[in-house]
């Protein structure tokens, strides 16, 4: 019983990380709380003194986390999906007797829901989606660190604008993803510009309903990142106000079930060495990937190009520095009143002896 009502509550999320228009009108913190709620009821309604393989003291430590032992959910962006189309870590894990679920999510923040419902393993994400997910009580870990990529991401307007510089936001509806990495780019760009966050209008919206309003004209801007930026620079009638260059010192996470991690590390290193070898051959064939991504992002060859060509690739372990810039983030959020509590982001690491096992050296 436990496992139809649990398959029933990830089969809620992942129709919703399709459902665009209906994503980010709900509050982050709610839909984690409804979720946890959810899946409370669901683990009171079907747990008896009958033995199962989750309280038996026989069960190992696989049988006993999110995901069986044989299967790795794996959630992903348009913008992250050569991890799937190219197939390296399908094949890796194939031969170690795992198979890969891919599910797609349109932004960061719903990967990280999923991921807390328990109905995905790890993704990959900008810097702000964990920050927001540890704050609503997401049971998570950073697992390793992406290269950042400040010319991939950047606030458009449109060609005709009057809008000539950051400063002239002040009063503006500016549309992102809340809790997404352009989230955090707004927030740094008016504090170098002098403004405060609430200089502008926020509108929240998903890349694709953002693009819609933006079009539309229903905002004066849109922070977005790649592929989504180099397509609206191509196929809109927009222009680049400003790029996270100079000022994106954090690329984004793979991040991890705090289950999977601890109790299937081997399974994690796997994943993170064919990542990391993956970016490597990607720095050095730029081409072939703007060909595959093409291919499967059904998007224009320019603007793919144009997003490949100016990608940082890369994949490193979370070192005390990136933790330490991460919590900046974490601290500017709590400032902004974005995010209900301060955090401590060495909450959401693992014990050393844990790290270890699944970092890259």
């Amino acid at each position: 019983m436990f496992n139809r009502i649990l398959s029933f509550i990830r089969s809620i999320v992942d129709r919703s990380s399709s459902i665009e228009e209906k994503r980010l009108t709900i509050p982050t913190g709610l839909r984690f709380a409804a979720l946890g709620l959810c899946l409370s009821f669901a683990i009171a309604a079907c747990t008896s003194s009958t033995p199962t393989a989750s309280n038996s003291p026989n069960a190992s430590p696989a049988s006993q986390s999110g995901s069986a032992a044989n299967v790795v959910r794996f959630g992903f962006q348009k913008s992250t999906i050569l991890l799937k189309s190219k197939g390296d870590i399908d094949k890796r894990l194939a031969s170690e007797g795992v198979k890969v679920e891919w599910k797609e999510f349109q932004a960061g923040p719903p990967l990280l829901e999923a991921l807390n419902a328990g109905a995905i393993d790890i993704g990959p994400v900008g810097e702000s989606p964990p920050i927001f997910a540890q704050a609503a009580g997401a049971a998570l870990t950073y697992a390793a660190a992406i290269a950042p990529n400040p010319k991939g991401n950047g606030i458009l307007v449109r060609k005709d604008s009057p809008i000539q510089s950051v400063a002239d936001l002040k009063g503006k509806k500016v549309v992102f993803a809340k809790g997404s990495s352009a989230n955090y780019l707004i927030v740094q760009l008016l504090q170098k510009a002098g403004l405060a966050f609430n200089d502008i209008q926020p509108i929240y919206l998903t890349p694709a309903d953002a693009r819609a309003a933006f079009v539309k004209g229903d905002a004066d801007a849109w922070v977005i990142w790649d592929p989504f930026f180099a397509a609206a620079e191509v196929g809109t009638n927009a222009r680049v106000l400003a790029d996270g260059e100079g000022l994106n010192k954090l690329g984004g996470y793979y991040i991890a079930s705090r289950k999977f991690a601890a109790e299937q590390p081997k399974v994690l290193k796997a994943i993170l060495e064919e990542v990391r070898n993956l970016e490597a051959w990607s720095d050095k064939n730029r081409d072939e990937v703007a060909k595959v991504l093409t291919d499967a992002l059904k998007l224009d060859a320019e603007a793919v190009k144009k997003a490949t060509q100016r990608r940082v690739f890369g994949l490193n372990p979370v070192t005390d520095d990136i933790i330490a810039e991460q919590q900046k983030v974490a601290d500017t959020y709590y400032q902004l009143k974005l995010i209900p509590k301060q955090l401590n982001i060495r909450d959401a690491i693992l014990p050393p002896d844990k790290v270890a096992a699944f970092s890259l050296n």
